[in-house]
């Protein structure tokens, strides 16, 4: 195995951790969550699978840029002769992380909070906006996904 396939290969695994298990979490575990659990209990899962998956992310978060600057080094010599896309992609990345970052130390620990409380209607409230920037972010997520896989390979 090259440094090139290497490099390449963490990189779409942590774009596909990160991206796939938002797009569970929204697509799959969300609704089945609300058809199968009331409040509280639908609110101490969502607890316990941000701080599982988190741990998941922050890896993500740290092996895209360090694998996508090796990637940019070895097959464009640097930032300043890479294409279009890549500079999307690096951007979208600065979005993605700045988004995971908000929900982590803002918006979990008023779950946290809230369900430690037993404060049902602040911990809905908390999740939603949770969901909501969830949302948002695999919207960017899937962009990034196009616009990767739009490009030419090689």
């Amino acid at each position: 195995m090259t440094v090139f396939s290497l490099a390449y290969t963490l990189h779409v695994l942590a774009a596909l951790v990160w991206v796939g298990g938002m797009f569970f979490a929204w697509m799959i575990l969300r609704p089945a969550a609300m058809a199968a659990l009331d409040g509280p209990p639908r609110l101490k899962l969502w607890l316990n699978v941000f701080q599982r998956f988190f741990v998941w992310v922050w890896v993500a978060v740290l092996i895209l840029p360090i694998s996508g600057v090796g990637l940019l080094q070895l097959r464009f010599n640097g930032f300043e002769t890479a294409p279009r896309y890549v500079q999307v992609m690096m951007g979208l990345y600065v979005v993605m992380t700045a988004l995971f970052i908000r929900i982590q130390a803002l918006k979990l620990p008023e779950l946290r909070a809230a369900v430690a409380a037993e404060d049902w209607p602040a911990g809905a409230a908390a999740l939603g906006q949770i969901r909501r920037l969830v949302g948002v972010n695999l919207l960017v997520g899937l962009v990034v996904v196009a616009v990767a896989s739009a490009r030419p390979m090689f």
